[in-house]
């Protein structure tokens, strides 16, 4: 019997077909997009967490992580690196020596999640891959709305006037406009906490979009799919994994949107071709 052979890393990058708005009007094409997977961190058979990353120089990241956690101090508390590549992610399977076995121990009794994690206590590709709930149907804008619900975001941003570096997650609505915003140091932490107002406010999520001022990653897509926000525009660029994640709950994943022009990468029937007569 031949040996199986074990599964290739995925590439860090990969082209997607999407609609681009541009000049008033849309126009199919491509895009490449990084790629975003699952990567477990074992120590000694044992999951301490799992991330999201683009999958590229993926021994380094097993060091560089491992040093930032504190787990070891120095690249040769690490005796073997295994790179395993799962249908749910990848596994980084290292080895500690003697000496960081006791401190990995300690250090999984002190979990702490930083501001920048966007799975924090989640330990096992299952968990980060599970399946989503689908979002509602109903809900369509014209792409002036689109464009005015991003341009209501600049003057509620008070903390980021003030500091310059900090992410803020809104949602809009049509007819209503701009509900509730966010803002927090972590993009993840800034959605979460726009989920709750909209949640204790008693809002119908499915009735509004949720607009994000970074990238778009696997988790953000998890976290509006929770909402059933059906909608959802980000300025910068979505990774591959969360495109796929978009099209599995429904979701319309808008990217790229500045100014007038955004792009589209899933679910383009919710956003109309024409020029809506009155913007909220």
């Amino acid at each position: 019997m031949t040996e199986a052979k074990p599964a290739p890393v995925p590439l860090p990058v990969t082209p997607v077909k999407r609609f681009a708005y541009r000049d008033g009007a849309f126009v199919a094409g491509e895009r490449v997009v990084p790629s975003e997977i699952a990567v477990a961190f074992t120590y000694d058979r044992m999951t301490h967490a799992v991330m999201m990353a683009t999958p590229a120089d993926l021994e380094d990241f097993a060091v560089g992580f491992s040093l930032a956690e504190g787990i070891i101090r120095a690249p040769g508390d690490i005796g073997t690196i295994e790179t395993v590549t799962t249908d749910l992610g990848i596994e980084l399977r290292m080895d500690l020596n003697a000496g960081s076995r006791g401190v990995f121990a300690e250090r999984r009794r002190h979990m702490a999640g930083p501001s920048g994690c966007g799975l924090c206590g989640i330990e096992s590709l299952e968990e980060a891959m599970r399946a989503l709930p689908k979002v509602a149907d109903g809900l369509t804008l014209h792409p002036a709305q689109v464009a005015a619900a991003m341009k209501s975001l600049g003057d509620a941003q008070q903390l980021n006037k003030a500091a310059r570096a900090i992410h803020a997650a809104a949602f809009w609505q049509p007819g209503v406009g701009l509900v509730a915003l966010r803002e927090d140091v972590g993009r993840h932490n800034a959605l979460d906490k726009l989920a709750g107002a909209v949640a204790r406010a008693g809002i119908a999520q499915s009735g509004g979009i949720v607009l994000l001022t970074s990238r778009v990653s696997i988790e953000l897509v998890q976290k509006v799919a929770i909402m059933g926000a059906p909608i959802m525009v980000a300025v910068s660029a979505p990774t591959a994994l969360a495109i796929r994640m978009a099209e599995q709950s429904g979701i319309t994943l808008v990217g790229i949107a500045r100014d007038d022009e955004f792009e589209i990468f899933t679910r383009p029937d919710r956003i109309l071709q024409t020029v809506a007569d009155h913007v909220a």
